[in-house]
């Protein structure tokens, strides 16, 4: 332990049983919920003593359900498996409810199959990602996320939907989920700002700790089958990298102990059972790696004696590590390495490490005993297969009108208003045009981590069985009410309406792929409408669907008024319930939401937080008007320094594992039947080309294309670049790799409209390049014909079979080369 962090560690335990915190948050101590239990502990002794290295071993790896089967499991005895936001059950991340059930019976009884030596049977443990909701499942209820319900300051009602989230993960034979998240998050440039509750250490832990007593029960009810094992993450640090997903937290360590570290003990004390390791680094050190805070801090100071999960290989990312190989994190205080795919290299690895003594056997031994612990405490030795168990197959359950009226109020109590100038309440039996992208888009409204992990891409509203996206919300109470909800996503209309509303917001996203250099909102699209509206005197409001706060001060003067709805999920008819009257006249329910995270007046106050130096935000935190309430206007300022043409020439058509506006992932066979590539994999319509996922730097920030018998891949840009892009003195910049070499030959070109096409050969590089890595290629765009109308500034031709990824394609400076070769 660091000789700064003693002082402080020794006066966060006096803390927690401080009268004031005590009251607060409800603490006695800093020790975990359960005691420990000596029947429990003789019981895991004796199953320990007749258990081999690398059975012990086995316990430590989790792989992913996309990369195993549950023949793996029977072999290799895996103490714990999840499912990662892409992968679904047989490959498919749309399966129905039952698949999920079938697949966690398979791997249920594959893990219970007896040894032949007669060594001890232990069930594996299966963990999802259920972060608002069961959201990887088709058909579940889908709450807010976690920054809509920190708008509704209600314990209780969190409380309420981990149960609820608990009951329907059950349904599906999982037992655990890596929630929730307690980010105190001080820059909202993150990508992962909206899985936080709040900017304040003391709301998150209120929230998280109820988050944590929903999902696992309290009382006589803690960890029944009528509950899952929850999971305190990222511990610690994750909100205060800066705005960089994974990145590092700077500063004094007591002071950011006493802010990032502080939800834990409120969790700890809920009983959190699981503590979930941040990628990212306190004062460049990477917490997978860190023994002062995982073991010194979590383990002995705070007393927590549950298990320490990691990240997604998050352990390959400390110096001298790799996803295969990382004595030092177990050694840090991991006990479970998340290791999607290389788990077969790290199962041996790992085994040599205790073998050779890097990884001592006290250590082993520890982080095992805590694993069978949890699963003790959980009841697992002594359940039945999943389909079998209390709320296993009740498939009613889940998206239950119980449960969805659960999910409406949240939505309604989520809501914040900041501005209205008296068109709010509106009157439903008028004429309503509702328009926007995000008006009848199921997806859009529930943001990332939604069925796959980034969410939207081709996600439609068929997707969400159940579900009721704003408009038809909207437009069920506005005919029950004798009016007309009018659905026009680009605000047309035959008959002028009465008023207007728009709905529109942040794309979906998660984690690394949501980080923004500031926070300009920079669709003009739905301002063009606003505009339109106000022009045409149709009183309008604007309703903002984002992950955070975004400096919005041109679509805040161009509306009536103005509501932050964040993301919240399944049930658009929750803000029905608030932006509508009843028949009557009568408001329905008013606006209870109340911001928190303060909300930008410049486009570079993305780290605002109370008590810090030049707080001035345009709506402070706890900000929220109700109908009772009016705020005089004045019109904001417009101008934003930042939001001037970028001083970087470089210009992405293809990063962080996704195509970047205008352009669009395009696959064509070799018949030449097309098919646009939203999601993380795809094929064409007759497999010749296919694309999937994989981790380079990044969890899925690359792409592997294969070609099986000749076909196409390229970029294509659904509107005109900038001329300076493909200005003299450019290039092109992509970074690959090549799997196997093509069979036939390859083709590099660029299509600029009618007769204007250039291709270079490329065949005899990529053969040069199997299995050599990653590269990067740099061709300038004077090898290419060009024009005003680029369309595809990147495709490849195949005529044979071969495999490449590509991790990014970028518009670049050439330097002054000229050299036409890939």
């Amino acid at each position: 332990m660091s000789s700064l962090m003693k002082p402080f560690v020794q006066n966060s335990i006096r803390a927690c049983v401080a009268p004031i915190l005590a009251l607060s948050l409800g603490l006695t101590g800093c020790a975990s919920g359960p005691k420990k239990d000596d029947q429990v502990e003789t019981r895991i002794t004796e199953i320990m003593s007749k258990m081999s290295v690398e059975q012990k071993v086995a316990q430590l790896i989790m792989p992913d359900i996309s990369t195993i089967t549950p023949e793996d499991v029977a072999k290799y005895r895996f103490g714990t498996i999840l499912n990662g936001g892409n992968s679904g059950p047989y490959g498919n991340e749309r399966s129905k409810p039952e698949d999920w059930l079938k697949l966690a019976d398979a791997f249920w009884e594959a893990s219970r199959t007896p040894h032949a030596d007669g060594s001890p049977v232990i069930p594996v443990l299966w963990a999802t990602d259920a972060v608002h909701g069961h959201s990887n499942v088709v058909g579940a209820t889908l709450f807010p996320h976690n920054i809509g319900l920190g708008a509704t300051r209600d314990p209780a009602l969190i409380r309420e939907i981990g149960r609820i989230t608990a009951a329907e993960i059950k349904v599906t034979g999982i037992d655990w989920t890596f929630a929730p998240t307690l980010a105190v998050v001080r820059d909202d440039r993150w990508g992962r700002t909206y899985e936080g509750y709040a900017e304040d250490k003391g709301l998150v832990s209120e929230l998280g700790a109820a988050m944590v007593e929903g999902l696992q029960g309290t009382g006589p009810d803690f960890l029944s089958q009528d509950h899952v094992i929850a999971t305190a993450k990222h511990f610690f640090g994750d909100g205060g990298t800066g705005g960089v997903d994974t990145g590092d937290t700077v500063g004094n360590e007591p002071d950011l102990v006493e802010m990032h570290a502080f939800p834990y003990r409120a969790a700890l004390k809920s009983g959190a059972q699981t503590v979930m390791a941040s990628f990212s680094s306190i004062n460049g050190q990477k917490m997978h790696g860190n023994k002062s805070y995982l073991t010194e801090l979590l383990k002995v100071e705070m007393g927590f004696d549950g298990l320490v999960v990691g990240d997604w290989n998050g352990h390959g990312r400390i110096p001298g590590c790799t996803n295969k190989d990382c004595p030092e994190s177990i050694n840090a205080g991991l006990d479970i390495f998340m290791v999607p795919d290389d788990w077969k290299a790290l199962l041996t690895n790992t085994k040599a490490a205790v073998d050779s003594g890097k990884i001592s056997q006290e250590r082993l031994d520890d982080a095992v005993r805590r694993i069978l612990r949890v699963k003790m405490r959980y009841g697992l030795f002594d359940l039945p297969a999943p389909s079998a168990r209390k709320l296993g197959g009740k498939y009613a359950l889940l998206g239950s009108p119980e449960h969805r009226a659960v999910a409406r109020k949240a939505v309604s109590e989520s809501l914040v208003l900041l501005k209205n100038d008296g068109v709010l309440p509106i009157n439903p039996s008028k004429t309503i045009l509702v328009a926007g992208e995000g008006a009848d888009s199921i997806a859009k409204q529930s943001g990332g981590w939604t069925i796959s992990w980034q969410g939207g891409g081709d996600l439609t509203n068929a997707d969400f069985p159940g579900a009721e996206s704003i408009f038809a919300g909207i437009a069920k109470q506005a005919e029950a009410a004798g009016g007309k909800a009018i659905l026009s996503v680009d605000g047309s209309y035959k008959t002028k309406p009465d008023v207007a509303i728009v709905v529109f917001g942040e794309k979906p996203y998660a984690e690394f792929m949501g980080d923004i250099k500031n926070l300009s909102y920079g669709d003009a699209k739905p301002l063009a409408l606003l505009k339109k509206f106000q022009a045409q005197q149709i009183p309008v409001l604007a309703v903002f669907l984002t992950g955070r706060p975004l400096w919005v001060n041109k679509e805040l003067n161009a509306s009536n008024a103005f509501v932050a709805a964040w993301l919240p999920g399944s049930e658009g008819g929750g803000l029905a319930d608030v932006l509508l009257q009843t028949k009557a006249g009568q408001v329905q329910k008013d606006f209870k939401g109340k911001l928190s995270f303060s909300w930008p007046q410049a486009c570079d106050d993305y780290a605002l937080n109370p008590g810090e130096a030049n707080y001035k935000p345009l709506f402070g935190y706890d900000f929220g008007l109700t109908y009772g309430e009016h705020a005089a206007w004045t019109k904001l300022d417009e101008k934003c320094a930042l939001s001037q043409p970028n001083a970087e020439n470089d210009v992405a058509v293809f990063a962080r594992g996704q195509s970047v506006a205008p352009f669009t992932l395009v696959a064509a066979d070799a018949k030449g039947q097309r098919l646009t590539l939203a999601g993380a994999k795809g094929k064409s319509a007759a497999g010749d080309v296919q694309l999937v996922s994989m981790d380079r730097n990044a969890q899925e920030d690359a792409r592997t294309i294969s070609w099986k018998a000749g076909g196409s891949f390229g970029f294509e840009a659904s509107s005109a670049l900038n001329p300076a892009a493909l200005a003299e003195g450019r290039a092109i910049r992509i970074d690959y790799q090549i799997g196997t070499r093509p069979t036939g030959p390859v083709t590099l070109s660029m299509s600029c409209g009618a007769n204007c096409r250039d291709e270079i050969d490329i065949t005899s590089s990529l053969a040069l390049a199997e299995q050599k890595g990653w590269m990067t290629a740099f061709l300038p765009l004077s090898c290419f014909k060009k024009g005003t109308q680029v369309g595809m500034p990147f495709s490849i031709q195949s005529s044979g079979s071969f495999e490449m990824s590509i991790s990014a394609v970028t518009l670049v400076d050439d330097g002054g080369e000229t050299a036409c070769r890939f």
